[in-house]
């Protein structure tokens, strides 16, 4: 499981001309699901990026999370992050996980965000062409991965 997360001061999502999330300062955070991610790999990512440190303190260093500001998330399904582009110029897909299952984890890992901060965390709309509309806040832009057993 990855995500992609960007500290931004705004951050929204469109899907079919509707805006269907967005938030002021926070954390923008794609998504990725792997084919072999398992319901466990949830609850650590989520975790890890309610945690993660990179909102300024008083005196300017990294030590704040979302947990600590009462920042908001932002959650985009992204499959791509798996693509593989070694071998040839378009990449593969094949270790991202089917529909099913990605879109069945992806709404779990916004409901336990949610829950770890106490409040909604809006989202893009799965499988859906979307734009995001984001300003980079640092820039600050972090990959944490989670990866599969074997």
């Amino acid at each position: 499981m990855i995500a992609l997360v960007q500290r931004v001061s705004e951050a929204s999502v469109t899907a079919g001309g509707l805006v269907t999330g967005s938030i002021g300062p926070g954390l923008l955070i794609f998504l990725g699901i792997h084919r072999d991610d398992a319901e466990k790999d949830i609850a650590w990512l989520a975790g890890k990026c309610a945690r993660l440190r990179v909102f300024p303190d008083e005196t300017g260093r990294l030590n704040r999370s979302l947990l600590d500001t009462g920042y908001g998330a932002l959650v985009v399904s992204q499959f791509t992050l798996y693509g593989n582009a070694h071998k040839g110029n378009r990449p593969s897909f094949v270790m991202a996980a089917r529909p099913d299952k990605a879109n069945r984890f992806y709404r779990a890992f916004i409901d336990t965000l949610a829950e770890l901060l106490k409040q909604p965390v809006p989202s893009g709309t799965f499988g859906a062409r979307m734009e995001v509309r984001l300003c980079n806040d640092g820039p600050v832009t972090i990959w944490i991965e989670r990866k599969p057993p074997g």
